[in-house]
C-alpha cells in the first residue's frame, strides 16, 4: 500500500516495492487479493516480479513463478553491487545488502529442473481437450473415453493409456465370420456407444492431436511420480519461503501446453487446499507470466471456471499475480478480481495500443496530481505506476514510483550454477526417475492376450493386479469405499488416494517398478474409479 511512511525496508507486515513521492508497500495480509504486472517488452516487468518474489520469500511465503526467458533464475544467486543498483538504492534511502534465495527448479521436460508430471486422470477431459484444441464433438468423445475408463477400472496415467483406450472404444467395422476371434473389447465398445455415437473419424482426429502434443513433448508431462503440490509450499531452514521456478523457455514453444499446464496447477491448488480465510500472509503466491495465453480463444465454459478459481482461491490462502504486456489481455471479470497493480510503460503506436493505454489508466484509482494515461507512455525503464490495497481493502491512489533494486542477481545463472543448486534440492530423487505403473495400456493388452479378468469382476479378482496385490486392492477399496460409484469423496477415500500416491512416488528402480505396476493395476484402479472430476480436473472437494 502507498503511504507517507519513510521506512524503506521490508517489515513483518509489508513488502517495500518502490518509492516516488510516496512509498509503495504491498501489505502481506492483502496479498491473496491477487495482482497484475503489465508493461511493454524491456520496461522492467521481470525485475518487478523478482522484487515481489524476494519480498514474499523473506516473509516466509513460498513462491511459484514461470521463467520464460531464464532471467528469473538469478534469484538463486547472490546479487552484485553494480553502480546502477547502488545508485538507485541510495536514491531510495536503502542500504543495499546482496542476498540470495533458496530455489527449486522445475521443468516439464526434465532438462533444467525436476520433472513435473500429472496423470491423464488428474488433468481431466476439459483441460485435455483444451490442450489438444478439440472441438465440441471431439471433446464429447473424450468425455466418453474417461467415463468408460472409470466404469471399467482402466487407470489413465500416461499417453499410451489414453491412446489404447481410444483404440478400444472405436466401433469394430470388421465383417464377422463363423471362425472369427471374439472381440476382446466388445463390452467396452458397447458401453462407449451407449453414451452417444463414437465414430472412427472422430477418434482418429483425437489420436492425431495426441501425436501433435507428443511431438511438442507432452509425453514427458503425463506419468508418475505425479507432482505433490505440498512440495511447492515449503520454507527453508531460515524460515524463508522457497522460490519454485518453472523453466519455461522450451515450454513456451507450445503456448497451449504452457497455459493449460499452469491452469491445471491453479485448479489443483484450488481443489486440494482447505479453506483458510484471511491470513496474516498467503500460503503461496503464484506468478502467471505471459498470462494472455490463458485467455486466448478460451471457450466460455472454461472462462467461467477460470474466473471462479481466481475469485475463490483467495480463500485458500493463495495469491495469483498475472504478468502480461497489456491489461486488455485479461478479461474484465478476471481483472476485477486483481487488487494490486504494477504498470510499466506502454507505447501507443497503433489504435489498439492507445486503447490499451486508456484501459490501463482506467483500472487505477485516479490521482489528481497525475495524468495517468500520459504518464504510462512516459515511464522510464524501472519506473512504474503502482497501486496496492490498503487497510480497508480499497486500492490506493495511483503513484509513480521507481521500483527498488533486487537483492539477488539480476539475469540468468550458468548451467554449472544450476547443476549445483539441483544437487542440493530438497526434492532431489523424488521425481527424477519415471515409474511405469500398470494402467489402462497393460490392462487392455491383457484382454487382447486373453489373460485379463472380465470387466464386471475386475474389482474383486486378483487378475487385474495379479496375486496378492489384486486382493489388497479389493480389501483397501472396500475399507475406504473407493470401489463404489462416482460421488463425493469421504475422508477415508482422500486418505486412500494419498496413500496410493505416496507408495507410487517411492516405487523407483527395476524391481520396485514392477511392484508399482502391480499396485497401480489393482489398488490404483479401484481408487481411480472413485475419482470425481471437477470442471478443471482433480478431486472435487467442495
Amino acid at each position: 500500500m502507498a503511504t507517507s511512511d519513510n521506512k524503506t525496508a521490508d517489515t513483518d507486515e509489508k513488502i517495500f516495492i518502490g518509492k516516488g513521492e510516496q512509498t509503495a508497500w504491498l501489505t502481506l495480509a492483502l496479498a491473496n487479493r491477487h495482482g497484475l504486472v503489465t508493461g511493454a517488452t524491456g520496461t522492467g516487468k521481470t525485475v518487478s516480479l523478482q522484487v515481489m518474489a524476494e519480498g514474499f520469500a523473506r516473509a516466509g511465503v513460498p513462491v511459484f513463478a514461470a521463467d520464460i526467458k531464464g532471467d528469473l533464475s538469478g534469484i538463486s544467486e547472490v546479487g552484485e553491487a553494480k553502480d546502477f543498483i547502488l545508485k538507485r538504492a541510495k536514491e531510495m534511502g536503502l542500504d543495499f545488502q546482496p542476498d540470495q534465495f533458496s530455489t527449486v527448479f522445475w521443468d516439464v521436460f526434465g532438462e533444467q529442473g525436476h520433472p513435473v508430471r500429472a496423470t491423464v486422470t488428474e488433468m481431466g477431459p476439459l483441460l485435455l481437450a483444451r490442450m489438444l484444441d478439440l472441438n465440441d464433438v471431439q471433446e464429447g468423445v473424450l468425455n466418453v473415453a474417461f467415463r468408460v475408463a472409470d466404469e471399467n477400472g482402466l487407470t489413465l496415467i500416461d499417453m499410451k493409456d489414453l491412446r489404447s483406450l481410444l483404440d478400444a472404444i472405436v466401433p469394430d467395422s470388421r465383417k464377422k465370420s463363423a471362425d472369427a476371434e471374439e472381440d476382446p473389447f466388445a463390452e467396452i465398445r458397447k458401453i462407449a456407444q451407449s453414451y452417444g455415437n463414437v465414430s472412427k473419424a472422430t477418434v482418429g482426429t483425437i489420436q492425431r492431436q495426441l501425436l501433435v502434443l507428443e511431438n511438442q513433448g507432452g509425453t514427458k508431462f503425463f506419468g508418475e511420480p505425479a507432482l505433490a503440490l505440498k512440495d511447492f509450499m515449503k520454507t527453508d531452514s531460515d524460515g524463508r519461503g522457497m522460490v519454485n521456478i518453472l523453466v519455461a523457455d522450451k515450454l513456451m514453444e507450445s503456448p497451449r501446453l504452457y497455459a493449460t499446464f499452469l491452469l491445471w496447477l491453479l485448479s489443483e491448488l484450488f481443489e486440494e487446499l482447505p479453506e483458510a480465510g484471511d491470513l496474516p500472509k498467503p500460503k503461496l503466491v503464484f506468478f502467471f507470466d505471459e498470462a494472455h495465453l490463458l485467455f486466448n480463444d478460451a471457450p466460455k465454459a472454461l472462462m467461467d471456471k477460470i474466473e471462479q478459481v481466481v475469485r475463490l482461491i483467495r480463500s485458500k490462502g493463495v495469491g495469483v499475480y498475472f504478468v502480461t504486456q497489456n491489461p486488455i489481455d485479461v478479461p474484465d471479470k478476471v481483472l476485477a478480481q486483481l487488487g494490486g497493480r504494477v504498470q510499466h510503460a506502454l507505447r501507443a503506436f497503433t489504435p489498439r495500443d492507445q486503447k490499451a493505454v486508456n484501459a490501463a489508466a482506467q483500472t487505477f484509482r485516479p490521482n489528481p496530481k497525475l495524468d495517468t494515461a500520459r504518464v504510462i507512455m512516459e515511464l522510464g525503464k524501472g519506473e512504474a505506476l503502482v497501486s496496492f490495497l490498503e487497510g480497508g481493502g480499497t486500492p490506493t491512489m495511483v503513484e509513480r514510483v521507481m521500483i527498488r533494486p533486487p537483492s539477488a542477481r539480476i539475469g540468468p545463472i550458468t548451467p554449472e550454477e544450476r547443476k549445483a543448486i539441483m544437487s542440493k534440492s530438497p526434492v532431489k530423487g523424488k521425481y527424477d526417475t519415471a515409474v511405469d505403473a500398470e494402467s489402462a495400456y497393460e490392462m487392455l493388452q491383457k484382454r487382447v492376450a486373453g489373460t485379463a479378468a472380465p470387466a464386471d469382476t475386475a474389482d474383486g479378482d486378483a487378475g487385474a493386479g495379479g496375486g496378492i496385490f489384486g486382493q489388497i486392492g479389493s480389501i483397501v477399496g472396500t475399507i475406504f469405499g473407493t470401489n463404489v460409484k462416482r460421488g463425493r469423496l469421504s475422508t477415508g477415500q482422500v486418505i486412500a488416494r494419498d496413500v496410493t500416491r505416496s507408495v507410487t512416488n517411492r516405487v523407483i528402480g527395476g524391481v520396485a517398478a514392477d511392484l508399482g505396476k502391480a499396485v497401480g493395476g489393482s489398488l490404483g484402479g479401484s481408487i481411480g474409479r472413485s475419482l470425481v472430476r471437477g470442471a478443471l480436473g482433480g478431486l472435487l472437494r467442495r
